[in-house]
């Protein structure tokens, strides 16, 4: 078996609906499709069972949270890659599942491109990357439903942290992708959508805080230190590109009205850095 497709879901039978059918309808056969349930009461029991000819394995009883649930999927699943789709998220259409498995390499990661459906009804097609450096963790992460990530990794890598509640995945790639070089490769192919409506996007100040914690646990401190100067730095010269008008005014208040020592600390240097 080349592919485990995983479906997580508790309390979304509308998005587990939305993702089943988009899974189900693959002109490929050559996969498995894992369903994980947290002991939902809204219906979606219902909709599992309406396809569940089509899904190889379900389950639903409480767990301790989404990584909790992953990992149940990881651990039912016996495909060479693994793809997290979950409820809410939905393949691009029926071709891709055999599109993918006709030109996946022999990689530990294969990513593609992701499309993000946004609250107001806009989307945003993001191009996968071409390079993983840390400051891909520091800005972002890399894409889940668009990526098939070898079985054995979890093996050799552990699972996701159940401790944490939004960043357990971005945690998992920076450790096998950013901290071991695991082999990853990039393809233009558009695999899926993305719902932006889920806890990672409502709770920043929470994905903040564990990104904190998970970066104090793996980065000896004197290089985190010296890896927050750099990036504060850079910060603030992209936030001035993106509003010159308001850092103009944050300049002129400095030199002509707050000549203070701390002040010219502060800003002096990005400022010349951009002049």
């Amino acid at each position: 078996m080349k592919l485990s497709i995983i479906t997580i879901n508790l309390n979304n039978a509308s998005g587990l609906r939305k993702t089943i059918e988009s899974v189900v309808s693959q002109s490929s056969r050559d996969f498995e499709y894992i369903v994980i349930d947290g002991g939902s009461t809204d219906g979606s029991i219902e909709v599992i069972k309406e396809f569940e000819t089509r899904i190889t394995y379900w389950i639903s009883e409480p767990d301790n949270g989404i990584y909790h649930a992953m990992n149940k999927g990881i651990r039912a699943a016996q495909g060479e890659y693994c793809q997290f789709l979950n409820s809410g998220d939905w393949l691009v259409n029926e071709l891709v599942v055999e599109k993918i498995l006709n030109v996946i390499p022999d990689c530990d990661i294969f990513i593609g491109n992701v499309i993000t459906t946004r609250p107001d009804g806009k989307i945003r097609v993001g191009k996968a990357l071409r390079e993983v450096s840390f400051m891909t963790f520091y800005r972002s992460t890399l894409p889940h439903s668009s990526a098939y990530i070898r079985r054995s990794l979890y093996d050799k890598y552990g699972l996701y942290d159940e401790s944490l509640l939004i960043v357990g995945d971005w945690k998992w790639y920076l450790v096998v992708a950013g901290l071991h070089d695991a082999n990853i490769v990039f393809t233009d192919i558009a695999v899926s959508f993305f719902d932006s409506n889920g806890i990672s996007n409502r709770d920043k100040l929470l994905a903040n805080a564990e990104r904190r914690k998970v970066l104090k646990e793996l980065i000896p401190s004197p290089i985190l230190a010296d890896y927050d100067k750099y990036n504060f730095e850079i910060d603030q010269i992209d936030r001035i590109k993106r509003y010159p008008l308001f850092y103009r005014i944050v300049w002129f208040f400095e030199r002509c009205l707050f000549k203070v020592d701390k002040w010219k600390a502060t800003y002096c240097g990005w400022q010349r850095s951009i002049r």
